[in-house]
């Protein structure tokens, strides 16, 4: 079976034929960019949010680990971890080993763990699940993200809500607004002798005319743009041509993550003031039927690496502390291994939020190994209920309007 791809999902999900494209998605131009943040910056007090997908449905049970269970070590002979093996949370549930920064921000209370989320009657389509995760419509197909109605009631402008992902997610598509698309290949600048004279064009000369000097100025701001961003577009700019699976190589095997250098750009973004409330990034690879251990753990290191730095990093401004971030996957695995030493399509799986504004620590009950649905994890929390949450106390939304009238919140789970 093929893995799920970003780029395979938008082709097949359907959701951008009447969200994205209607709305008339646009790729942010760098210079309005800088200039919004000197124009209209963004209030130091005032919530971001940060959504990260991971596309092909990860393995919830061998990322927030049961190892105390003996029904999970005897459904999963060779894919389950030991006790010794992972991260301890309590509970008797324990972290992948390979999210020992994730640990540290356990500890510290920055990272929340949501057990059991899922939606009724669970559809194992990577494509359909994805797109009810998006649109947050379970039960019939609607043509706008659950963000992208939040643009369409709150104003027309894209900038509210930024994309770093190579192409827009319906998430983002609104009926008569869509988020900004701003790839990470967006920005290169020359280098050397030729980068000198380059930047020598956006210096005032005495006399110019109104038109030159836009021109002087639009330069300037690309040149002040990647020298804030640099690091981050140049490392997006060495992946531009890798293709969805290659991305998910990155810094396990010593080389930049794709998903390290959208959150640093994001980071970038947040730091310098641009008004932007909220922001999507991915990572992919997770549809591990086969060989799983040690594919799904390569990832959870490379979204550790990224993740970890990214968390940390917001802590240093007042801006960043006001950053909640969200990572969901559009379906865990079942509990019973495969023949493959993999795992199939499943239902519910842990949804992590992370921040300053964060209350660490578990959330929803933890679903029953031995209680099952046609061999599935039951659903303890809606994943409308984390939307919800974010929108009233990040976004100050009201999830009524953006959720078909679901109101309903995990209290304690952010700050105010």
């Amino acid at each position: 079976m093929d893995n799920l791809t970003r780029r395979r999902f938008l082709t097949l999900s359907g959701v951008t034929a009447a969200g994205a494209l209607a709305a008339g998605a646009t790729q942010v131009n760098w210079s309005d960019l800088m200039a919004a943040a000197v124009d209209d910056p963004l209030p130091s007090d005032q919530s971001v949010l940060v959504v990260i997908t991971l596309y092909g449905g990860n393995d919830g049970l061998n990322t927030v680990v049961p190892a105390a269970d003996p029904a999970y070590q005897k459904a999963r002979p060779d894919l389950a971890y030991a006790g010794d093996d992972v991260l301890d949370l309590g509970d008797g549930l324990g972290l992948n080993p390979g999210m020992k920064g994730l640990k540290g921000l356990w500890d510290s209370k920055r990272l929340a763990i949501v057990r059991g989320v899922g939606y009724p009657e669970p559809d194992r389509s990577h494509f359909r699940s994805m797109a009810i995760w998006q649109t947050a419509s379970p039960k019939s197909p609607v043509p706008t993200g659950w963000l992208g109605r939040w643009l369409d009631a709150t104003g027309a402008d894209p900038l509210r809500a930024v994309s770093v992902e190579p192409t827009l997610p319906p998430l983002l598509a609104g009926e008569t607004t869509a988020a900004a698309s701003l790839p990470l290949r967006g920005l290169a600048l020359p280098g050397g002798a030729l980068g000198t004279a380059y930047a020598a064009l956006g210096k005032p000369s005495p006399g110019e005319g109104p038109w030159q000097a836009r021109a002087a100025k639009s330069v300037q701001d690309l040149q002040n743009a990647a020298q804030v961003l640099g690091k981050a577009v140049r490392s997006g700019h060495e992946h531009e041509d890798e293709d969805d699976e290659e991305r998910t190589k990155g810094a396990s095997a010593g080389g930049a993550s794709q998903l390290g250098a959208q959150l640093e750009l994001i980071a970038g973004l947040i730091e310098a003031g641009v008004p932007t409330r909220a922001y999507s990034a991915s990572l992919g690879g997770f549809d591990t039927h086969a060989d799983e251990r040690g594919t799904q753990q390569r990832l959870l290191t490379e979204l550790d690496g990224a993740l970890t730095p990214f968390v940390q990093r917001l802590q240093r401004s007042d801006r960043g502390k006001n950053a909640v971030v969200l990572v969901y996957s559009e379906f865990g695995r079942r509990v019973q291994a495969n023949g493959s030493d993999g795992t199939d399509h499943g239902t519910a799986g842990p949804v992590f939020v992370l921040g300053e504004k964060v209350t660490g620590g578990f959330y929803g009950e933890q679903p029953s190994l031995t209680d099952l649905s046609n061999g599935d994890l039951k659903s303890t929390t809606d994943f409308r209920d984390v939307y919800a949450t974010v929108l009233q106390h990040v976004l100050g939304a009201d999830p009524a309007r953006i959720l078909a009238n679901h109101t309903t919140t995990i209290n304690g789970l952010l700050r105010a």
